[in-house]
């Protein structure tokens, strides 16, 4: 008989030896954690049967942000929203498939500490030709006073306020990557269980890496800047070490992953057609700045450190280069 290697934690036992460590911490956090990986094994059941039953391809309607939504999307907003909605650590959800933010107005939701923003289902596009996807959170202390129903302000908040931030890759296996300011976890799921458990502890990113990640069909579109430094990336210079590997999937979870764990560097410019590029400050940019931050790499939109801009609207963009501490570090004297 196959005995279980109990020196694995699982996410609640992980979450629940952190709480321990704080005497003084309510649990909410990481109730709201806990919550996140619920909706996610939700999310990947049916992820992984999209091919089988009618939810692949689109719903026939068209969200904020002009994009086809698949209903796989609208799926996934709606298990992250319910658990949210239902659990006892949210005040309200800002979501990318949503024009509005929406404070839940019950009395525990009033009284809770946080507000969470997400891309429910990240890169779904792929799921059609089976590539991974994933979904991205980020986690907020409200400012608005608890036992008020959560306001705008909440949520238009500068990155450097999370107080935490995840992403779970819907891939060959699932995996659910969460960021506090203590550090950077990894879970992957155990299909047997149905649990996701520790299988990277405190990750970190690697200063250098092989892969550079960027659109090169736009190649032209972009700033003389940043033209330069893919040249550099794709010749033997002293400084880059080079040349690197090109790795473009298209599906930012997928790519920036990678990054964070083989060590490389995500580039999504603005172009001379989108300026401001197409990725979303609150949903996408913010997220993965603070979890790269956090394993020790940068991340900044050409100009200003990303986690210190402070957003004016839900759904605004912001060109991200994000990535190794040293690769970006030679991008900016590009830039």
């Amino acid at each position: 008989m196959s005995t279980i290697n109990r020196k694995v934690l699982t996410l609640d036992e992980f979450t629940i030896q952190q709480l321990r460590d704080f005497p003084h911490a309510t649990g909410e956090l990481s109730g709201l954690l806990r919550d996140m990986g619920l909706a996610a094994k939700r999310v990947n059941v049916e992820v992984n049967k999209a091919g089988l039953v009618d939810i692949l391809g689109d719903a026939g309607s068209v969200n904020v942000q002009g994009e086809d939504v698949k209903k796989l999307d609208i799926f996934a907003n709606n298990q992250f929203m319910g658990v949210l909605q239902h659990g006892i650590s949210c005040a309200g959800i800002g979501s990318e498939e949503l024009d509005e933010y929406v404070a839940f107005d019950d009395v525990v939701s009033r009284n809770s500490k946080y507000v969470c923003l997400f891309d429910p289902l990240d890169g779904s596009g792929n799921i059609d030709v089976n590539v991974s996807i994933g979904t991205i959170f980020s986690v907020y202390r409200r400012v608005s006073p608890q036992g008020t129903v959560a306001t705008k302000e909440d949520f238009l908040q500068p990155g450097r306020n999370q107080v935490a931030a995840g992403y779970m890759v819907y891939g060959s296996s699932t995996m659910l990557v969460y960021a506090t300011r203590r550090g950077v976890n990894g879970f992957t799921l155990d299909p047997s269980i149905g649990e996701f458990c520790l299988s990277h502890p405190n990750i970190k990113c690697p200063e250098f890496g092989k892969f550079y990640s960027v659109n090169h069909g736009n190649y032209f579109q972009y700033a003389p800047g940043v033209q330069e430094y893919i040249k550099r990336c794709q010749q033997k210079t002293p400084a880059t070490g080079g040349p690197y590997t090109q790795r473009y999937i298209g599906s930012m979870v997928a790519d920036v992953h990678r990054n964070l764990i083989k060590g490389g560097i995500f580039m999504y410019p603005g172009t001379v057609e989108k300026p401001k590029g197409k990725l979303r400050l609150l949903y996408e940019c913010n997220p993965f700045a603070f979890i790269v931050e956090v394993a020790g790499g940068k991340a900044t939109n050409g100009q200003q450190r990303i986690l210190d801009i402070q957003p004016t609207e839900l759904h605004q963009r912001s060109p991200l280069f994000i990535g190794s501490k040293g690769m970006m570090e030679e991008l900016e004297t590009c830039l």
